[in-house]
């Protein structure tokens, strides 16, 4: 059955609706991050670029390092525009554009975020890399699609009354990384743990400037929380929906974090461009192997 045009969005060129790309434009490997000018900086290692597009805050080139093709995306911040991007990249790799219909044989991506986020526990200091194990979404996209099939529902309900969670607020959902990926990108030098992915920066996040939280308490207790041995490690903005559409849509994806700050001790990186230049040429050694 062919897709409505008021679904499955396409531009004048043919191309996806918010990427602006053509099915051709994207490699089975996808690096995102979050910032549109970060872009720039992975691909400075490339031994070729041979794509470019921009649009809004998505930003993509593909090329090859060490010759494998890799895609870069800019995704902005947040599970919202994550949801944007991770359906189109699978529309990319799993749509017939003609005709409008899913293809018979579906393809899967190898998806690796690499972002920035802060630390809650003390002994995870600033300048670390970390990968998330499990993802945490403290937001509600995947409650809009039929995902309970790939939550971890007893761990959330045990999370949520440790945390002694609102009913104001929507209920979390826990989607773990994918094993193998997670396998290429780790080393002794990676922290590994736990990622909470919030819906703001500032009182999501516990940080008070002039306005009073629901929950002062909240960052104290995600720091004091642990499930099977692993610990709530970090906080940040993307992750979690990164999983849980990927498992979705069964792509492969793995979160590799950049501690810039620590909450716990209150103490943030001296050149966080750096940390992030590290860890974009780690990734990028790991996935070429």
């Amino acid at each position: 059955m062919s897709l409505a045009a008021s679904e499955f969005i396409l531009n004048n060129d043919g191309s996806i609706y918010h990427l602006n790309l053509l099915p051709q434009n994207i490699a089975n490997t996808v690096i995102l991050v979050g910032d549109p000018d970060r872009v720039d900086k992975v691909t400075a290692y490339f031994d070729s670029v041979d794509f470019k597009a921009r649009k809004r805050e998505f930003h993509t080139q593909t090329g090859f390092y060490k010759g494998k093709r890799i895609s870069v995306v800019s995704t902005g911040i947040g599970t919202d525009n994550i949801d944007i991007v991770l359906n189109e990249l699978d529309a990319l790799v799993n749509i017939d554009f003609k005709s409008r219909t899913l293809k018979k044989e579906l393809t899967s991506l190898d998806i690796i975020r690499i972002g920035t986020t802060g630390s809650i526990q003390k002994d995870i200091p600033v300048d670390a890399f970390l990968l998330s194990e499990k993802a945490i979404g403290f937001d509600s996209l995947l409650h809009f699609y039929d995902s309970e099939k790939i939550q971890d529902i007893k761990f959330t309900k045990v999370l949520m009354e440790h945390l002694q969670w609102s009913s104001k607020k929507s209920e979390p959902y826990a989607v773990d990384c994918d094993n193998t990926l997670a396998q290429k990108l780790s080393s002794e030098d990676i922290f590994k743990g736990i990622t909470g992915t919030n819906v703001g920066f500032y009182g999501p996040q516990g940080r008070i400037l002039r306005l009073p939280l629901q929950d002062p308490s909240l960052n104290r207790k995600l720091e004091n929380f642990s499930w099977n041995g692993q610990r709530i490690t970090n906080l940040e903005m993307e992750t979690s929906g990164i999983y849980g559409l990927s498992k979705l849509l069964r792509h492969r994806a793995v979160s590799m974090n950049a501690i810039i700050a620590n909450r716990a001790s209150g103490k943030f990186s001296k050149d966080p461009k750096l940390v992030v230049d590290n860890l974009i040429k780690y990734c990028l050694e790991k996935l070429a192997q």
